[in-house]
């Protein structure tokens, strides 16, 4: 079991990482609480949610409310139905929400938690690999038919409880989507860090020991820029490397179409391929791309038009007075947020999608 502490401006929590910590749930828990409401996704319910309401032996009411799996459910309608069912199971403001699930499942639920009643506790417990990155710092949101997390909150949760044993009932393309997320940590931190990733084969199952030192490694990157940077005014940012046009390709096709770091593995090479124009240097742009084809990211998709890309990324939520900011690198652990108007992005994305064809 690993355990990092992560303060905040509100409040201090612990972010614990183990295999076998679903069934020991109620000692991690940092209050007492009489009545928990466990949100999770129709997937993982059958999986991982009766197991755990069954260890909350010490509460006086449990019950669980699920919504359907996929991005989708981050939604308006949603987080309405979500609000009734906490309403119906009596949640008072000493009540505690627990977000089992995936990205999506924890910005939901944290959503819902930040926003009852004004605030109530909530715990995260992922279940993906992408989680890993999503679970810590404090961001809930929901998607706007616009944009991707438009309404949201800053809002950290009183623990993250991550089991790794849930890892193994994840599908390759999950593995793949939050795989991303850890070379994104390598990339913004430290090349040692971003080499030992680009070893890991992600075509044959996980290496449960490598797997907990690549998350707790890229937990970490995470946890020390968010704690300097709370409610991203400055370096938080950095955390979005490949992430701008990456959510513009997510909401352009449809959510669903393609995963979150399915979508953030192709950012990442436009900001590593305009950084490389942009500063005159040199970074391992054919390294990434040889990685993600060997473990089959998609990398060749069907583009939306370079108007409605710009359009999108100008929704994205660093970009200031239309103008889009992008995350690039200078080198490899030093990276640099620019402006970029409309003429250079055309002329950068006509190359990059004519490049990957």
């Amino acid at each position: 079991m690993h355990k990092q502490t992560i303060q905040t401006s509100t409040n201090t929590y612990d972010v614990i990482v183990g295999e076998g910590l679903l069934t020991k749930i109620e000692q991690f828990l940092p209050n007492t609480y009489e009545n928990i409401l466990i949100i999770t996704d129709d997937v993982v319910n059958d999986l991982y949610a009766n197991k755990l309401a069954d260890v909350l032996k010490s509460v006086k009411h449990v019950a669980v409310s699920t919504v359907p799996a996929g991005e989708e459910s981050k939604s308006i309608e949603q987080y309405y139905h979500l609000l009734t069912e906490a309403i119906n199971h009596r949640l008072d403001r000493k009540s505690l929400i627990i977000a089992l699930g995936g990205g999506m499942v924890g910005d939901l639920a944290g959503f819902v938690a930040a926003t009852y009643m004004r605030g109530i506790d909530f715990i995260q417990v992922p279940t993906t690999i992408l989680a890993h990155d999503s679970s810590v710092g404090g961001k809930v949101a929901i998607n706007h038919p616009k944009g991707k997390n438009l309404i949201g909150n800053f809002y950290p949760p009183v623990a993250v409880i991550y089991d790794v044993e849930t890892l193994k009932s994840l599908p390759a393309k999950e593995i793949r989507s939050g795989y991303a997320e850890v070379v994104k940590h390598g990339l913004i931190s430290d090349r040692s860090f971003f080499e030992e990733v680009l070893k890991a084969d992600l075509t044959v199952p996980l290496q449960p020991e490598v797997t907990v030192s690549h998350l707790q490694q890229g937990i970490a990157v995470k946890a020390g820029i968010v704690q300097q940077d709370e409610k991203e005014s400055n370096i938080r940012k950095f955390l979005n490397f490949g992430h701008t046009l990456g959510h513009a390709i997510e909401s352009e096709l449809g959510y669903g179409e393609i995963t979150h770091g399915e979508a953030v593995a192709i950012g990442m090479l436009f900001a590593m391929r305009v950084s490389q124009e942009k500063f005159q240097i040199k970074l391992p742009y054919n390294e990434l791309y040889d990685w993600l084809a060997a473990n089959r990211y998609p990398t060749s998709i069907k583009w939306p038009s370079v108007n409605h890309l710009i359009d999108k990324m100008k929704l994205d939520k660093k970009s200031e007075n239309a103008i889009v900011q992008m995350v690039l690198l200078k080198e490899i652990g030093i990276p640099s947020i620019i402006n970029l108007n409309d003429h250079e992005l055309h002329a950068h994305l006509e190359n990059f999608i004519r490049e990957l064809g």
